[in-house]
């Protein structure tokens, strides 16, 4: 993706965000040259990786497979005082977050408002492939049973929780309009705690066709 791409979606999603009431944390703004000196300061955003995450999943085409994600807050995979995570994500009409699963993490994914968010399931088997199994889950503590590959949509104030080993995919359902995505979680580990059905890259190779407007968490080893 080109830098002067990604800066746009980074505008985009801030606008959104304020259309929505919600609110990041000051340095969500800050541009590189303020993170300068900082290091020490700063040490548990860069470490724990929070912060503006916008990825295509290795697609050329982000409109239909991609995602803005904030980290707001997490814990380290190996042990912290904080085990938990949150995000905020933008998730666009008919934008797709591919089908994959999480090896430890459990997380709740919550429709915080816009359109209605569609979210596929399937278990995994043994072989980490699809699995034609019913899931049982829980939609805001109620308990409900989804076939293998059954949708289950989120109105706003929905979430639903997802248990790991079940494979997932989500957009926001067409003509409701973009959907305010949260996720609430056990510690969050796109390193190494992330499974993609289809092989998938995880962050992109950014074209530095102009400066950064705001850092993503993967521009931090190379910046600070």
């Amino acid at each position: 993706m080109t830098r002067s791409r990604i800066n746009a979606i980074v505008i985009e999603a801030k606008r959104f965000f304020e259309q929505m009431q919600f609110h990041l944390p000051p340095w969500a703004f800050w541009a590189p040259k303020e993170w300068r000196g900082r290091g020490g300061e700063c040490r548990e955003i860069i470490e724990r990786k929070l912060g503006w995450d916008v990825t295509s999943f290795g697609s050329p085409d982000f409109e239909r497979c991609g995602l803005v994600l904030f980290a707001l807050r997490n814990g380290t995979p190996h042990g912290s005082r904080r085990p938990y995570a949150e995000k905020i994500m933008v998730v666009d009409e008919e934008q797709e977050t591919p089908l994959h699963y999480h090896w430890n993490k459990t997380e709740d994914i919550i429709n915080r408002g816009g359109g209605n968010l569609v979210l596929q399931l399937f278990p995994a088997n043994e072989a980490d492939e699809l699995a034609d199994t019913p899931i049982p889950v829980q939609i805001d503590g109620r308990s409900r049973i989804v076939p293998a590959g059954g949708m289950v949509t989120l109105t706003p104030g929905e979430s639903i929780t997802l248990e790991p080993r079940v494979y997932h995919r989500f957009y926001a359902e067409p003509g409701r309009g973009r959907v305010l995505t949260g996720e609430v979680s056990k510690v969050n580990d796109d390193d190494t705690d992330n499974r993609f059905l289809e092989p998938r890259g995880r962050y992109p190779e950014v074209v530095e066709d102009e400066p950064p407007l705001h850092l993503l968490v993967s521009d931090y080893p190379r910046y600070l």
